[in-house]
């Protein structure tokens, strides 16, 4: 496959990246910052430097109008050009090579057999001594950065391939491998943060191997053939193995078996992680460049020159794979973000999964906010329902916002509905008071929303049920499906609650217990509670006092003072003891704006203002 390899001035400035396939895109631009094509090591590049063509076997560079510096093609300034395979330009300090360096995995049956194999154990390993400690050091420290920088997969495999290239200067090849399953799938590789630059050398239907990124020492047109044998040895083991094919280091003595026409020996270091499935470091060279004298032979050379290397790509191994098992399970933390509250979340960072998720019995707030106008909505936008879907969307983003920015977990979506509550995975004492802060939060958003004539939630409105008591929250369905939700009495309260919002005309209601601890614990300043009335839901057999959450007084588009709210408090009393004629005069001073009045005066005078004689101050709800 055709590459373009750029060396800077020194050997950890470089990189390989593989030429669009046939029918990829073909025309990239080259720069100091322009990614995957950057050369970010030197100044003398632009930011966009050159636009490079690829067509045909051939690559024409162009030099972009805001480049600064010149570049140069066979020694001569020149501003487009044509580069063949084998061909070079340089811009700044940095050589660009145009090579085609073929890979060809060798199969099983193909492979002649290795005359000496070693296999290391980890443990064994890490007791070797490095004889040139500090060299090492010296390159195994640009690691963590290396890894740490990288933008994406690929980028971590160059990277990562570069370092090794420094690091094991014996080395003619360097690869990144990746095994097959044996039930003949290929893995499926946690891909993270692929860039568009590469595409991956296919599986052979033979050898199983996948080369994800390699390199070589020089710009020789020379063959690489990665033993298949060596590779499946290694990954299925999980140690590292050593194959030589010649046992002479003299170069001058006719060899009896090689692995292919410039390789003597290769070895495989597998990267053991959830994240890496199959993956490996291989390394290969030949004799010519070790540092060793020819009487020597193979199993001297094998203990005394490349157990350094192995260990030095068992190190790089061992952190490459950490890295991607990080990465796998941050993105599996964040792919589960949606699906669970910032405070549940928090949660689980500190403890066991199961014990926070197990359900169990809490005192919790619970709030339902559903979407009002949605029918008619749907019934105008019926040739747009995409975008009524949108705006459905909007509107629950909207309530989920204000529920979890509170501290809230959002247990349930019932069509154009919410519900949310407070008080688990952690208890929580101010739970009433956070719902209903996130409860006048939404409801602002949605008023202030209806004023914008052309806002996409404007012709929606929001009624909300609040209510307080205990519950079983956690992990809760079948065994099949599960979610994080609440179950119990409590939860159907602030569903009906929500319901009555439309009988009584109020926005928000909620039950005794919250309107106590909001009386109790929230500041005027911030919330009031008015008593609306006492009713019989149908279907209940308990009378229940509701209450209406009110914005504070000073708060924009408040449509009540303190004064109004005490006045129809004052008819409600009277309503109960069935002084109905006092309560009719009281409620028409409460101004006209206020329709929650409505519903008192309307019962009264439909009942000709006289109380019943078995009048108890309960009123029987005709409807859900």
């Amino acid at each position: 496959m055709p590459d373009l390899i750029a060396q800077g001035p020194t050997a950890n400035d470089r990189w390989r990246r593989p030429l669009p396939l046939d029918g990829e895109p073909s025309v990239f631009v080259l720069g100091r910052t322009s990614h995957p094509w950057s050369v970010p090591w030197d100044d003398r590049v632009s930011r966009q430097h050159a636009e490079l063509k690829w067509s045909a076997g051939r690559l024409t560079v162009s030099k972009l109008s805001e480049a600064r510096n010149p570049i140069f093609h066979r020694g001569l300034r020149k501003d487009e050009f044509e580069v063949g395979m084998g061909d070079h330009f340089v811009i700044g300090q940095t050589t660009f090579s145009l090579v085609d360096q073929r890979v060809r995995v060798m199969a099983r049956s193909e492979a002649p057999p290795a005359l000496t194999e070693q296999t290391y154990a980890p443990a064994q390993l890490r007791s070797v001594q490095y004889r040139d400690a500090d060299r090492r050091i010296e390159v195994l420290s640009r690691l963590p950065e290396i890894i740490s920088s990288s933008s994406g997969d690929e980028e971590l495999y160059v990277r990562v391939v570069n370092l090794l290239m420094q690091g094991i200067p014996q080395a003619t090849f360097v690869a990144i491998v990746s095994k097959q399953a044996e039930s003949g799938e290929p893995e499926k590789l946690p891909s993270i943060d692929m860039t568009p630059w590469t595409s991956q050398w296919p599986i052979g239907s033979e050898t199983g191997i996948r080369v994800l990124h390699w390199d070589s020492r020089g710009l020789a047109l020379r063959p690489f053939s990665p033993s298949a044998q060596l590779i499946h040895q290694a990954v299925a083991s999980s140690e590292s193995v050593l194959h030589v094919w010649s046992r002479s280091l003299d170069r001058n003595t006719p060899l009896q078996y090689t692995q292919s026409e410039n390789i003597d020996w290769a070895f495989c270091t597998p990267i053991t992680s959830e994240a890496t499935p199959g993956w490996a470091i291989y390394v290969a060279g030949d004799f010519s460049s070790m540092n060793a004298s020819a009487s020597r032979n193979a199993t001297l050379m094998i203990s005394d020159d490349l157990q350094d290397d192995i260990k030095f790509a068992e190190l790089t191994a061992t952190t490459v794979g950490t890295l991607r098992q990080t990465r796998l399970l941050q993105r599996r933390q964040d792919s589960l973000r949606p699906f669970f509250a910032p405070i549940v979340r928090k949660a689980l960072l500190t403890r066991d999964p199961e014990e926070i998720l197990a359900p169990r019995e809490a005192r919790v707030s619970v709030l339902f906010c559903d979407l009002r106008g949605f029918s008619r909505q749907s019934e105008e936008s019926a040739d747009q329902l995409l975008e009524l879907l949108r705006r459905v969307s909007d509107a629950l983003g909207v309530m989920t916002h204000h529920i979890l920015e509170r501290n809230g977990v959002v247990g349930d979506f019932h069509g154009d509905a919410a519900m949310g509550f407070w008080g688990w995975p952690l208890e929580q004492a101010e739970s009433a008071g956070q719902a209903a802060s996130a409860a006048l939060a939404i409801r602002a958003e949605f008023e202030q929303s209806a004023a914008k004539p052309h806002h996409p939630l404007a012709g929606f409105r929001a009624g909300l049920g609040i209510a307080t008591g205990k519950a079983v929250a956690g992990r809760i369905g079948t065994v099949d499906q599960v979610k994080v939700t609440v179950f119990g009495p409590v939860v159907n309260l602030a569903a009906r609650l929500e319901s009555m919002t439309k009988q009584l005309h109020a926005r928000i209601l909620v039950d005794e217990v919250t309107a106590e601890r909001i009386r109790r614990e929230v500041p005027r300043s911030v919330a009031r509670i008015r008593r609306v009335a006492k009713v019989l839901p149908i279907g209940m057999s308990t009378p229940l006092m509701v209450s209406e959450l009110l914005p504070p007084e000073s708060a924009t588009g408040a449509e009540l003072t303190d004064q109004d709210v005490a006045l129809y408090e004052k008819a409600l009393d009277s309503f109960q003891d069935g002084n109905w004629n006092e309560a009719f005069r009281l409620l028409h001073q409460v101004p006209a704006e206020d329709r929650v009045k409505d519903f008192l005066t309307v019962y009264i005078a439909q009942n000709g203002r006289v109380a019943p004689p078995d009048w108890n101050g309960t009123i029987r709800l005709p409807e859900k």
